[in-house]
């Protein structure tokens, strides 16, 4: 039987002002999902997978797991390209409808897939539909959302998966900006690319490396809230916000000294040499709002820690841990795997990088071993 997919395209939530520069995205908000439905159309088992910024239309595991008997969504949220105004709780209101139209289609069992930067947003999910506690924004906005926008999942597969985008941010932001304007003051001594030279770096220097991260972030986030508190006083509530670039946000010890958090990574970063990442004019965290920076990339007010968010579901978990990974660590897994406790299940991927680009026995397996968990 030939096999096709559907565009999918489903209303969702009104967002804030000018969250899209589309009139008629903003009086009519829908998200655009592709469905691959099981060619024999039994409605058994249904994978969700999606991604806060990401266009997932094109995924890996689609194929073979429709393939495998299973119907699957790929969900793109209203921020698929471009997370400068990602609200993470506006996020979770864009799954619940792709969850829902699963329910609709009658499937008695949904999985949901949180894929690299899509685990927090799968945890951060099930948590609020196991228990709704999220009345705000972390600015402080007021938020709703109800229990009939955020149906429950059956299970969470977490597959490559980061623990957040602000966990992220913190470990890879480049603690030698000393300022955040166009041409920043740079302190050498805690340049990571000036000081490996194939040597590994010293516990002590790390240890120092690592608070420098965590107070750049802070000084960041300080002046967010300080900028914020401004224009609350000055300008009309709907245009109370502010658009800022934070360069240099590549720069984590560990894509140079393997002996890190080891695995069978190789020397590098997702976006190629180490350093030059770092200085793209395109990068994590690079563009952003005040309010979506605080929802999205403040290690202080984000709600998306994923562990965290885990922790407070009550579904199996199953946890694949690609081996040659060069973004999701060692460390990243063991706290998944925590904070499921004995809901968890864990597979290695042996030598699967972060994409499985090149590698179609590796994407047979992960499909294989998704499709018979979600019917175990």
């Amino acid at each position: 039987m030939a096999r096709f997919s559907t565009l999918v395209a489903l209303p969702t939530t009104a967002g804030g002002y000018m969250e899209s520069q589309s009139g008629l995205q903003r009086s009519r908000p829908l998200i655009y999902c592709r469905y691959d439905a099981p060619d024999d159309d039994k409605r058994e088992l249904a994978f969700i997978v999606f991604h806060p910024t990401s266009n997932f239309h094109g995924h890996y595991l689609i194929e073979p797991l429709q393939q495998r008997g299973a119907g699957v969504l790929a969900l793109n949220t209203r921020y698929v390209g471009n997370d400068s105004m990602l609200v993470m709780e506006r996020a979770l209101q864009d799954v619940g409808v792709g969850v829902q139209f699963l329910r609709d289609q009658g499937y008695r069992k949904i999985v949901m897939i949180g894929n690299s930067g899509g685990g927090s947003l799968a945890a951060f999910y099930q948590q609020q539909a196991t228990r709704i506690s999220v009345a705000t924004t972390p600015d402080g906005r007021a938020f709703e959302l109800r229990r009939e926008q955020l149906p429950p999942v059956d299970a969470i597969a977490l597959i490559a998966a980061h623990p957040g985008r602000a966990a992220q941010l913190v470990s890879k932001i480049d603690p030698a900006v000393l300022d955040e304007s166009e041409h920043p003051e740079i302190d050498s001594r805690l340049d990571m690319f000036a000081r490996h030279d194939q040597a590994a770096y010293t516990s002590e220097w790390l240890d120092t490396y690592r608070q420098a991260q965590a107070k750049r972030l802070d000084r960041i986030t300080d002046w967010v809230l300080q900028r914020l508190e401004q224009l609350e006083a000055t300008v009309a509530p709907e245009v109370a916000d502010d658009a800022f670039i934070i360069r240099r946000t590549q720069a984590d010890p560990r894509t140079l000294d393997l002996a890190l958090d080891r695995n069978d990574r190789k020397v590098g970063t997702l976006g190629g040499e180490a350093r030059a990442y770092n200085l793209a004019a395109n990068g994590l965290a690079r563009f952003c709002t005040l309010r979506s920076f605080l929802s999205q990339w403040s290690v202080r007010h984000t709600r998306a820690d994923g562990p965290r968010c885990l922790a407070q579901t009550d579904v199996p978990v199953l946890i694949l841990n690609y081996t040659a990974d060069q973004t999701v660590f060692p460390s990243h897994v063991a706290a998944w795997s925590a904070a499921a406790g004995q809901r968890g299940t864990l597979y290695d991927i042996e030598g699967a990088p972060h994409y499985l680009t090149g590698h179609p026995d590796m994407t047979a397996q992960v499909a294989r071993i998704l499709a018979d968990w979600g019917r175990g």
